[in-house]
């Protein structure tokens, strides 16, 4: 093992706790002190919770000294994101207004991780109101990304991607719905899954109404990491029951042997899409690997990826028009109200590029998402897998949204093969190939609904080929 603890996995770090070879203080301490090393160049942890979390590591401690039952991550210490309720401190979600909105109890992820023994010490920046792929806001600054400062680290868990790849901490918590985990994991280079929606409980209390159908049917928590192991340990924690969340189902965390033939699809290009070679190259070396590894691996196109990805921003942005000028949803009032201009520049130009879909047009679109989620399910059930881009482009130059309607275009084209996933809840596990020039580069791997095991499997074989180690971040060049 390393020396250092901040450079141990939480699978290892959890035995040791648990068997008293090391002590969640030790642990704490060792992400604490690597925290303060990186983190100011980084930005990527904007609130410390250092106090609670000594005295809640010491507590774990004393709990395995007395020979209590613990819980699957007890002792081991990792972040959470600024957009959930963690009781006592601010939700921010990257918005100035909401600095003093303090939150009265946890939301559904904070309490999850905490009954699996989890150590909170830090909560991860984010753009304002979560809305943007690049991590910054007026209130808490900008997150950089450790390998190059020019490029985003994603959003819009970019800061706990940032965290988990230059080793502040094992595990970085985040959520999912146009991609959030798996952009900022694919921009890192780090493990980020989006599990199927249904698969972990979610709810924060402090949210003011109900989120619209196409939110409840695309987000979902979800881990980042650094391991396949530590996605799995992570995924069992957040996957707890919580009866707050009517869309949670009991699925098992590991079904056990999968006895159908270890079968890849891969798709590394697209005629209607602007494919960079490095990323398309990403995509043949996992297949290389996997076919390796014993899998039978097929090059072919899944059913109406393109129709999927674009459907994605259309049905949203129509939810956000549904109501009438005077009575809009408190999630567009609040974007319009307090969005810096950041945020309120990309979410203009979200919506050119959405464009204007009538009440029929979004009951017909509900409609075919569920005929192309029948089609999906069916190339499932012929393949284990499908092995594809995160984004058909690398990690975009920082504030590339902020270029106009014509270059969030390109941007979102370029976000087709992450977009599906999400309009479709499947699930989706970015995984790193290596870095190309400096850049990190991977894939997704997409598995069926509840179908995690499975990408996270295939994962395994990756991560044996490639096994990605924390990083000293770039000085910050401002």
């Amino acid at each position: 093992m390393h020396t250092e603890l901040w450079q141990w996995s939480a699978v290892d770090l959890a035995h040791a706790i648990r068997s008293g070879t090391i002590s969640s203080r030790e642990a704490l301490e060792s992400c604490l002190s690597r925290l303060a090393a990186v983190n100011p160049a980084l930005n990527a942890v904007v609130d410390l919770i250092d106090d609670d979390a000594r005295s809640a590591a010491d507590r774990a401690d004393a709990a395995v000294r007395a020979g209590e039952t613990t819980g699957p991550l007890h002792g081991v210490p990792l972040t959470v994101k600024i957009n959930v309720d963690y009781a006592g401190r601010a939700t921010t979600n990257g918005v100035k207004a909401f600095e003093n909105m303090i939150a009265q109890e946890d939301s559904v992820p904070v309490a999850n991780l905490r009954k699996a023994g989890a150590i909170i010490f830090g909560r991860t920046n984010v753009p304002g109101f979560s809305t943007r792929y690049f991590t910054d806001n007026d209130l808490h600054g900008r997150t950089l990304n450790p390998w190059d400062p020019g490029r985003t680290p994603g959003g819009s868990s970019g800061g706990a991607a940032a965290a988990v790849a230059a080793g502040i901490g094992p595990i970085g918590h985040g959520n999912d719905r146009a991609g959030s985990v798996r952009y900022p994991a694919h921009c890192c280079g780090v493990y980020g899954l989006r599990a199927s929606v249904g698969r972990v409980a979610d709810f924060n209390p402090s949210s003011v109404e109900e989120r619209g159908l196409m939110s409840q049917l695309t987000h979902i928590q979800g881990p980042l990491a650094r391991s396949i192991g530590d996605i799995r340990l992570t995924l069992e924690a957040l996957s707890q029951g919580d009866p707050r969340d009517p869309w949670w189902v009991p699925a098992l965390a590991d079904p056990g042997p999968v006895d159908r033939p270890k079968t890849a699809a891969i798709f590394a290009t697209s005629p209607d899409a602007d494919v960079h070679p490095d990323v398309e190259n990403a995509v043949r070396i996992a297949g290389k690997w996997l076919e390796q590894a014993g899998y039978a691996v097929e090059e072919v196109a899944p059913p109406h990826l393109t129709e999927a990805g674009d459907m994605f921003w259309t049905m949203l942005m129509a939810e956000e028009r549904a109501t009438s000028e005077n009575e809009k949803s408190a999630s567009t009032k609040g974007i319009e109200m307090f969005g810096d201009q950041a945020v309120q520049n990309a979410r203009a130009s979200t919506r050119v590029y959405a464009g204007d879909l009538d009440y029929e047009g979004y009951i017909n679109g509900l409609r075919r998402r569920t005929s192309i989620l029948r089609d999906w399910q069916l190339f499932f059930q012929r393949h284990s897998v499908l092995v594809m881009p995160v984004s058909w482009q690398p990690a975009f130059p920082i504030d590339h949204d902020q270029r106009g309607d014509e270059a969030m275009r390109r941007m979102l084209d370029s976000f087709h093969p992450m977009l599906a996933i999400s309009t479709l809840g499947l699930t989706g596990l970015a995984a790193p190939t290596g870095p190309v020039n400096g850049i990190p580069m991977g894939v997704q791997i997409v598995g069926p609904r509840l179908g995690e095991e499975l990408c996270l499997r295939a994962g395994e074989v990756l991560e044996a080929n490639y096994a990605p180690m924390p990083i000293d971040p770039i000085a910050d060049p401002r």
